[in-house]
């Protein structure tokens, strides 16, 4: 239970990685407010029946608190209403985990630039980029009042080599250039603001063969890098970077829920020829 006491915020949380980021910092003991657009009341844009409710109650079961809140993070008014909560029912916030994200649902099919639709890049560029920035942003008073806090940005592996699909690869690129702003502006106030990249997850979304499922990592592989980097107290030093969850667990000592630390996806990842 390192992180009893502490207050985090996970959005994008009711599926997917945010559901095991969640589930795990629950696992240590923290209040954790869940995030997203899918509740028992309905509003999933993909007709999923997975909810922020039922992620709630996973968090409280595995010993922390969960708090449901339906937040569409698109909307700025919803946001600041989100934060406004935070502050009169906990009084702070130690952990902002900006997971939302958007495109999906028009699948992710590799194409060739020239084909794709361009409804999915404002799905990327609303639900995702324009999501993050404007939930820290939110966040911001909040998180500097707190002091020694720490915003998490999940992201994607994208650097010097394409990701394969264009608006993807361009979006994330830019969620990882946000940290390196963030860092400046949040470190007089000892908050740490940096990038953390899982890499292919096995979400409930996914409907794959044995073989492919053997490739992949949890979601909450991603939810134990998070919560070593909430419970590390020289945290400070990754401000303003991009950390895989395979460096992260090389560095803090833990694994996947079946005791691998890589996947045979990021294995293939790592040892890629250049191109």
């Amino acid at each position: 239970m390192h992180l009893r006491g502490r207050v985090a915020v996970v959005t994008g949380a009711s599926r997917g990685g945010g559901r095991g980021i969640a589930r795990v910092l629950g696992g240590e003991g923290a209040t954790v407010y869940v995030t997203g657009r899918s509740t028992r009341d309905g509003g999933s844009p993909t007709g999923r029946p997975e909810t922020v409710e039922q992620t709630a109650d996973e968090v409280t079961e595995r010993g922390g608190h969960g708090v449901p809140v339906r937040c569409d993070h698109t909307d700025d008014t919803q946001i600041m209403a989100l934060f406004e909560r935070v502050r009169a029912e906990s009084g702070r916030l130690d952990l902002l985990v900006c997971n939302a994200w958007g495109g999906y649902e028009l699948g992710m099919d590799y194409q060739p630039f020239w084909t794709l639709n361009p409804a999915q890049l404002d799905l990327m560029l609303v639900a995702g980029l324009r999501a993050h920035l404007l939930t820290v942003q939110r966040a911001g008073p909040l998180l500097t009042a707190s002091r020694g806090g720490l915003v998490v940005l999940t992201s994607a592996p994208v650097g010097p080599e394409f990701h394969g699909h264009l608006y993807y690869d361009v979006v994330k690129t830019a969620i990882n250039r946000i940290p390196i702003g963030l860092a400046a502006d949040l470190r007089p106030y000892g908050v740490t603001a940096l990038a953390v990249a899982p890499g292919w997850m096995h979400t409930e979304r996914m409907d794959l063969t044995p073989s492919q499922a053997a490739q992949t990592e949890s979601t909450e592989f991603v939810g134990r890098a998070i919560a070593a980097l909430a419970a590390d107290p020289d945290v400070a030093r990754h401000s303003g970077s991009v950390r895989t969850v395979v460096e992260l667990a090389a560095e803090y000592g833990f694994t996947d829920l079946d005791g691998r630390t890589m996947s045979e996806w990021w294995a293939r990842y790592l040892h890629r020829p250049a191109r």
